[in-house]
């Protein structure tokens, strides 16, 4: 992650170009001698490039190098892998690839000084010596710790940089660029450990098996302001840290950081040059570009506020809200950026991103709590982000709970398993009504052919009585000649078989006929007998003759026993 955020610098320095455009006039660039110089502003997550010159050329990092040496050591201390209380004793060959008249801490071979007090020597008196020991502690041996310098700058995304020993001494192969060098100069300071000790003035290193005491003084000058081997007046009071170095082909170099209110800068300076001002001074240019760098940077650029955390930046609709359907959301923490002072932020692209309104995302339903995610934004210009924030609802909306429940039936009525069984029981409804429906149909068939059966049990009752009346009349010899029995009338459900006959009656009977008696207990009139006697003609075809109803038959066989089975149909006896 961070290598790619170191690459992603590469990018903020044609950012920072195109930032400064719309004021080229005001803010001029900084005025340098150095040959190649990088100048980021770094915080704990990102870096901004604010400045830089020659930044690709290939360069000879002299002394530099030790910032990689030790930030080897510190992650190694970090890891557990060594401890900085370890005795490290210098092994044969701990002078490797070193000069006479380099710089030194007059180590001895066989000599125990622990880790701690190995890295103050070659940061504080920038140590060549002391550099080759830590290698062989940590490294087994100072070829294979230059390869591991090689391999962590590769990881760091340095492309322009190729280590062949620990301290910097000129060498053909032993190369890098203000760019590579600010990568790996980034991560250095990052570490605390390492930190505290390039940021010491003075350090005494204590009695060893084979030396006493030592001091050291720090030859930076911007921290150090009674450095003896670059005097001068060049204490910075915001200064902190790095490293300096120098040789013939590397000219004189630089690696500082500075601290300012809120605002944390590294300068990178390559290739500086000096000379004698007068008897008594001298000008060293990695010190005085690297506060010139720092002095233009604090003077005109400061941290604004691109995106503020209470400002309401969109509405997201949500469903099922008791009070509302939308929710403000506003960004989690503020988006600000090191920029210059008089920029004009109206010109910033704002990206929105709503979670619920990406295509596959979840719709935002209630309840919705204060303060949960519910998007991103991020701010460009040119194409270059500079921050991003998570966006967050800005107060809780509750669930309705009549909205809730419309929701859940109108999902559960969607499903393809209650719409199957919707229309099966919509279709067993319309069979249930079917049979209902044919059951009274039927039903009043039934009564109706009762009804008429009733009826013609009744004719039958009065027949009966005529019948009776004429048996004892027939006992009478004086009126057997002249009473008759009337003629039993035939029924049949589906009409007379075939006309009745009815023998006329003498008036001097002493009852009247049946139906007379009839009509006369039903308080209605008599039918006439002549309407009686009309019977429709019959067909052609000859008409089925139902056998006679009796009291013991009173509806037709066939019918009763259709209906009987219809019922053990319809209701299931067995």
């Amino acid at each position: 992650m961070k290598k790619i955020r170191r690459i992603v610098g590469i990018w903020l320095v044609i950012f920072v170009a195109g930032l400064c455009a719309p004021s080229v006039q005001a803010l001029d660039d900084p005025v340098v001698d150095s040959y190649a110089c990088v100048l980021m502003a770094i915080d704990d997550d990102a870096e901004t490039v604010l400045y830089s010159k020659n930044a690709q050329d290939l360069v000879y990092p002299a002394s530099l190098t030790k910032i990689m040496t030790v930030l080897l050591a510190v992650e190694a201390v970090e890891a557990g892998t060594v401890g900085l209380s370890d005795p490290v004793t210098a092994q044969l060959g701990f002078d490797f690839d070193m000069i006479a008249d380099g710089s030194s801490a007059n180590l001895a071979l066989g000599e125990i000084m622990t880790l701690e007090d190995l890295l103050y020597c070659a940061m504080v008196a920038s140590a060549n010596d002391a550099c080759n020991v830590i290698a062989q502690y940590i490294g087994g041996s100072v070829e294979n710790f230059v390869a591991m310098m090689n391999q962590r700058a590769a990881e760091l995304g340095c492309v322009n940089t190729h280590f062949a020993n620990t301290h910097g001494l000129p060498d053909s192969n032993h190369y890098t660029t203000a760019w590579d060098f600010a990568l790996i100069s980034r991560e250095a300071v990052s570490h605390d450990l390492f930190m505290q000790v390039s940021n010491t003035v003075d350090y005494v290193v204590p009695a060893t098996n084979v030396s006493g005491e030592r001091t050291l003084s720090n030859s930076n000058s911007l921290i150090n302001g009674n450095n003896p081997i670059y005097p001068g007046n060049y204490l910075y009071e915001y200064a902190e840290g790095v490293k300096t170095g120098h040789t013939n082909d590397a000219g004189y170099c630089l690696v500082s950081t500075a601290r300012k209110d809120d605002v944390r800068l590294l300068s990178v300076v390559m290739n500086a040059q000096a000379y004698q001002i007068d008897d008594t001074s001298w000008y060293y240019g990695h010190f005085a570009d690297t506060i010139t760098l720092f002095d233009w940077a604090f003077d005109n650029f400061s941290y604004q506020e691109v995106v503020k955390s209470t400002e309401i930046v969109a509405d997201v609709p949500v469903s099922m809200g008791a009070d509302t359907d939308t929710v403000a959301a506003r960004p989690s923490t503020s988006i600000t950026a090191l920029l210059p002072n008089d920029v004009d932020l109206s010109t910033f692209v704002r990206t929105i991103t709503i979670y619920s309104q990406q295509a596959g995302g979840e719709p935002l339903e209630a309840p919705v709590s204060a303060g949960q995610p519910l998007g991103e934004i991020s701010v460009s210009r040119d194409g270059v982000t500079l921050g991003t924030s998570t966006l967050v609802a800005s107060s809780a909306v509750e669930l309705s709970r009549v909205q809730y429940m419309k929701t859940q039936l109108r999902e559960t009525l969607s499903k393809p398993a209650v719409i199957l069984t919707f229309w099966a029981l919509v279709l067993l409804f319309g069979l249930y009504i079917a049979l209902v429906v044919r059951y009274r149909a039927r039903r009043r068939a039934y009564q109706k052919r009762l009804e008429n059966a009733r009826r013609i049990r009744l004719d039958l009752e009065d027949l009966d009585e005529d019948e009776e009346r004429y048996e004892r009349n027939a006992r009478t010899p004086a009126r057997r000649e002249e009473t008759r029995p009337p003629a039993r009338r035939a029924y049949a459900v589906h009409g007379p078989a075939e006309p009745l006959e009815v023998p006329e009656e003498d008036e001097e009977d002493e009852e009247p006929p049946a139906p007379v008696r009839r009509a006369a207990r039903n308080g209605k009139p008599a039918r006439p007998a002549a309407a009686r006697k009309e019977v429709p003609p019959v067909d052609d075809e000859p008409t089925r003759v139902e056998p006679p109803l009796t009291r013991q038959n009173p509806l037709p066989q066939e019918d009763e026993e259709e209906f009987r089975d219809y019922f053990e149909e319809f209701f299931g006896k067995k």
